[in-house]
């Protein structure tokens, strides 16, 4: 289980603070899939990187009674000095368990081939992307955050990509952000839209996606 409630976050920017999420409440349930609509910029990164622990909050509270993934494909906690393999080393000891026994899937599902054993400085960032996307795979998370569409590499690449989260982990609770909303109704069972810092929940689909385009009109 996922709690949050009265979540607010606010930054400093010139002249003031901007607040980015108001007094926000969101609950996810083991299994759950939970989609979160929102045009770009409205925060839906933020939510996500709070969720995740990366940062905190200004006020409010988030319970986390299940083991939560970072970002799905991010690879911006990469060292570029270290190998792709000593990353996946370094990972692993983070989150407590072992590396070597998840070097073939890493090795199989890459498809980065000797590139594992290079710096991932020297990595395209297509290279990232696929190296991200594998590491995410090998630790097994009770729920998975997923920032926006999963588009990782060629269309065969992205098909296995979505069979191996989708598909093999679809016991699994999800939280997924996007402006997409067939993304969403592919994906989710429920969705919540954040418009202006606000996040209004909806236990049907068709009233979330109906919500989210009015209040995009209104705001264009």
């Amino acid at each position: 289980m996922i709690e949050i409630t009265n979540v607010v976050k606010r930054y400093q920017i010139r002249g003031g603070e901007k607040t980015v999420l108001d007094r926000v409440n969101l609950h996810v349930a083991r299994g759950q899939k939970v989609g979160v609509l929102g045009r770009n910029g409205s925060g839906k990164s933020t939510l996500i990187r709070l969720i995740s622990g990366a940062e905190r909050p200004t006020s409010g509270t988030i319970t986390r009674k299940m083991s939560i993934s970072w970002p799905l494909a991010f690879g911006g906690a990469f060292q570029g000095s270290l190998t792709g393999l000593d990353n996946l080393r370094f990972i692993c000891r983070v989150y407590g368990t072992t590396a070597e026994d998840k070097i073939p899937f890493l090795q199989e599902f890459s498809e980065l081939g000797s590139y594992l054993r290079e710096p991932v400085k020297t990595y395209s960032s297509g290279m990232r992307a696929r190296l991200a996307f594998a590491i995410s795979m090998v630790v097994e998370f009770d729920c998975f955050l997923i920032d926006e569409i999963i588009a990782v590499g060629d269309n065969r690449f992205h098909e296995k990509c979505t069979r191996e989260l989708f598909e093999k982990r679809r016991d699994r609770a999800m939280i997924i952000v996007s402006h997409d909303p067939g993304y969403i109704r592919e994906h989710c069972q429920s969705a919540s839209v954040l418009v202006e810092g606000k996040l209004t929940s909806f236990d049907d689909l068709d009233e979330a996606f109906d919500y989210y385009h009015a209040t995009s009109l209104e705001i264009a």
